[in-house]
């Protein structure tokens, strides 16, 4: 997978979660969940972008360590909100994605941090 289809691949990730973050309920522990996971969507992204400008290996590295450590974060709160609300479909390819994003962020760090060690 490219750079640019990866990119492409968060913003509309990114996007989903905005999404499905606007058809919740409204009620207060919904605005709890949708305030962290909407912090993570758009971190995640951003820091990878970031990542495409880093100035060395090991800042690189760092960026999608971020990266990693956010889709992570988004993956619990996309299964607590499965477990919470009565709208699953979105939420179900929405978690899919998520866990195939860690993986993939998952082999990009470890690619990065090997490089760095030799």
């Amino acid at each position: 997978m490219g750079q640019n289809q990866l990119q492409e691949r968060l913003f509309s990730f990114s996007v989903g979660v905005i999404t499905g973050v606007r058809n919740l309920p409204k009620g207060k522990e919904f605005q709890v969940v949708s305030y962290q996971i909407l912090k993570s969507a758009t971190s995640v992204g951003a820091n990878y972008e970031e990542a495409q400008a880093a100035v060395s290996n090991a800042d690189f590295s760092n960026k999608i360590a971020i990266s990693l450590k956010e889709i992570t974060e988004i993956n619990y709160w996309i299964r607590l909100i499965l477990a919470i609300s009565s709208k699953k479909d979105v939420w179900k390819s929405l978690e899919k994605e998520s866990i195939e994003l860690m993986r993939i962020f998952g082999t990009i760090h470890s690619k990065t941090r090997k490089r760095i060690k030799k």
